[in-house]
């Protein structure tokens, strides 16, 4: 089960990101993680920008309302998510993980 953390402004999804990939998307669950491949190669931020870029657009929140707090030249991170709820996450962590998410 992946653990979802509150704070004042936001939640707190913790990642692993698969970066060069064929495409964007959300695979499911792994060792409490949200696992997410990119399509961006893992160099000069590029697989941190497509995981911010595609977590806004999956959420219906702004870019820089996406921001890697931990883990940003790791595959494992720990992404803040600004103005929405932990229900918010899991709702989409739900609907995605039956139907790909793209």
């Amino acid at each position: 089960m992946i653990e979802l953390t509150t704070d004042e402004t936001g939640v707190r999804l913790p990642v692993k990101v698969v970066p060069g990939a064929s495409r964007t998307r959300f695979q499911g669950e792994m060792d409490g993680r949200a696992k997410i491949a990119v399509s961006a190669p893992p160099e000069k931020g590029k697989a941190n920008d497509a995981l911010a870029a595609y977590l806004a657009r999956q959420l219906g929140i702004r870019r820089q309302s996406v921001t890697v707090i931990q883990g940003q030249t790791s595959p494992v991170k720990t992404v803040h998510l600004a103005g929405v709820t932990a229900e918010d996450v899991r709702a989409w962590l739900v609907r995605t993980a039956g139907g790909g998410g793209a």
